[in-house]
């Protein structure tokens, strides 16, 4: 699904629609995977890679987690985005009491 980007707009107002697209997925492994990455990395990706992670919100969930698995090749041109996914996701720690 291609959503329609305003030509004009603000930084801080394109970081707030991609997270809410990263939390509000419909696959909730999606959501936490990409929602986290949003809380904690889209804000220091310089344009080039906010523009490969854009485009990458716009496949499936069923690809993405394919991808992210492992169960599927990586296309070319999301390897990148989705390789520092999974860097961001190295850096959860899990939660024990």
């Amino acid at each position: 699904m291609n959503q329609p980007v305003p030509e004009n707009e603000l930084h801080d107002t394109r970081l707030r629609r991609l997270r809410m697209r990263s939390w509000r997925r419909g696959m909730k492994e999606m959501d936490l995977i990409l929602g986290h990455f949003a809380d904690t990395a889209l804000r220091d990706l310089p344009l080039d890679q906010l523009d490969a992670h854009e485009a990458l919100m716009d496949e499936p969930d069923q690809d993405l987690y394919a991808w992210i698995s492992g169960a599927a090749p990586t296309p070319d041109v999301f390897t990148a985005p989705i390789a520092r996914i999974l860097d961001n996701m190295s850096s959860i720690t899990p939660k024990v009491s």
